[in-house]
């Protein structure tokens, strides 16, 4: 992987991880970097970054405090989605994580051209989030 392409991953968890950058600019970074999706694993504390020819990046993201509850509670899980995109007062992509993570995500895969995330709890449950228009 190019260097370019490992500092825009780079750049891009960063922003994530002390709010300087919105989901909408992290996907478009991205997706002009010739990024195809990436996944965050909580449990693993990483973030892989994958391109079109397979080829990836993974990175260690934050540590985090809450356990992954074992079943996936989608309701919860809305409601912080819900949160995210509405860059609610006090907002922050740590306290998005957390809130995830108690809701029982494991995991979730961002797609940048099915324009999609897809959120994976403990129990293999998944909760499809289509990106707003």
């Amino acid at each position: 992987m190019t260097d370019d392409k490992v500092d825009v991953a780079q750049t891009c968890l960063a922003g994530a991880e002390d709010n300087s950058m919105s989901f909408p600019q992290i996907i478009g970074a991205l997706m002009q970097a010739g990024f195809e999706s990436y996944e965050i694993c909580f449990r693993g504390e990483t973030a892989t970054y994958y391109l079109p020819d397979g080829e990836s990046l993974e990175l260690a993201t934050h540590k985090a405090g809450t356990p992954v509850a074992p079943a996936l509670n989608v309701s919860a899980l809305q409601a912080a989605i819900s949160e995210a995109q509405q860059q609610v007062a006090g907002y922050t992509y740590k306290g998005f994580c957390e809130k995830a993570k108690a809701a029982g995500c494991a995991r979730y895969i961002v797609s940048l051209s099915g324009r999609r995330a897809l959120y994976i709890g403990r129990d293999a449950a998944t909760h499809t989030e289509f990106f707003p228009d």
